[in-house]
């Protein structure tokens, strides 16, 4: 069983927590572990009305406070096959950039980059200043991979389902898993 850690942070995206979730939920052999930000709970609500945290929560296999730092999560001990951070704000890839683990999602997107696993970072802001870019960067350097969600047009969105579909299915690609949320390109 691959577990895979996702945090979820206030930024906006809720979308695209809620459908990374579902998605990973019909992966067989894949087991979520799920840490929110205190500022999660209420993006979701704004952004996605009648999801609650709640809702989320059942969408894992198993979920964390974020301040409880002596989850498993907080250990490299703990054998995961990658995390992903969808939305992520600046305050938490700042905190990632600097190794800064006053709450348990930095923590766990720390530990995933000193055990050298994969951590997607699908970071939502824009546009971005020097020191957005700089610390991008930064997070790049020491292996974080940066996915802003970007739509990608060749495959044709029709509507925000697609869109959303688009940028989970390159997570998850960066993750290793399969999955069929969008078209692949196949030539001209």
């Amino acid at each position: 069983m691959r577990k895979i850690v996702v945090g979820v942070t206030g930024a906006s995206g809720s979308l695209l927590a809620i459908r990374t979730l579902e998605a990973l939920r019909d992966v067989a052999d894949v087991e979520t572990h799920l840490v929110m930000s205190k500022e999660a709970p209420r993006t979701l609500e704004l952004e996605a009305p009648g999801c609650t945290a709640a809702d989320l929560e059942r969408l894992a296999d198993v979920v964390y406070r974020q301040e409880n730092l002596a989850a498993a999560i907080s250990s490299g001990s703990f054998l995961t096959a990658g995390m992903i951070v969808v939305p992520c704000s600046m305050k938490t890839a700042s905190a990632v950039a600097h190794s800064y683990n006053d709450n348990l999602l930095a923590r766990a997107a720390d530990v995933t980059l000193k055990e050298r696993r994969p951590l997607v970072l699908v970071v939502r802001e824009t546009p971005l200043h020097l020191g957005h870019l700089r610390m991008l960067v930064q997070l790049a350097e020491i292996g974080a991979i940066i996915l802003p969600p970007i739509v990608g047009f060749y495959t044709r969105p029709k509507t925000i389902d697609d869109v959303v579909n688009h940028t989970v299915g390159k997570a998850l690609d960066q993750l290793g898993v399969e999955h069929d949320l969008f078209a692949r390109w196949s030539g001209a």
